[in-house]
């Protein structure tokens, strides 16, 4: 699955890995749903770390489509809550853990 973090790069993550993402995932939003901006902070933190320990950045000239668009390290509560809003249940697709 190729993942694009905004302002970063994309990068190829194996399927065996969305369990784990999708776990922070969640963590993301319980953040976002507490309003509570350290904890979002360290969420978000989290799933950009997994996905950038877990995949394998492609060359900046790569042209392959994007099967998920992340928000970038510096997006606020509100860019992230509109971004959740167009891609209904969470950034990561699978079964919540």
């Amino acid at each position: 699955m190729i993942m694009r973090v905004m302002g970063e790069g994309q990068f190829e993550v194996a399927a065996s890995h969305l369990d784990r993402l999708n776990r922070l995932d969640d963590d993301l939003l319980k953040a976002l749903e507490s309003g509570d901006e350290a904890r979002f902070r360290a969420a978000l933190a989290g799933l950009l770390g997994a996905v950038r320990e877990y995949g394998t950045p492609l060359p900046d000239d790569a042209l392959e489509p994007s099967d998920l668009i992340l928000p970038g390290s510096d997006a606020t509560i509100d860019e992230v809550n509109r971004l959740l809003r167009t891609e209904g249940d969470g950034l990561i697709p699978g079964i919540p853990g």
